[in-house]
């Protein structure tokens, strides 16, 4: 499913305009993506919670060359599903 999709689902099912479920959608990514900026965990739950993490940096390897290279550190963004979505999706 893409984002046109997505909204064209969440405007049926909630009964709301496509620009009105397109400015929740596009709400919810930007308050999501401020929250985990900050350092803070989202939580929705049955959902699911959205979470930072730190990876260390590591040496890797130049796929072409054979020759090691540094992969910088960084955050990266990790979700864990609720116990509801697991069970519904099985």
């Amino acid at each position: 499913m893409n984002k046109a999709q997505l909204i064209d689902s969440i405007a049926r099912n909630a009964n709301l305009t496509k620009a009105d479920a397109k400015k929740a959608i596009d709400a919810f990514v930007e308050t999501t993506t401020d929250s985990l900026r900050k350092g803070e965990r989202v939580a929705l739950v049955g959902f699911g919670s959205f979470s930072l993490s730190k990876r260390n940096a590591r040496t890797g390897r130049n796929p072409q060359t054979g020759k090691p290279i540094t992969i910088a550190a960084k955050n990266v963004v990790k979700f864990k599903p609720g116990s509801e979505l697991s069970s519904m999706v099985q």
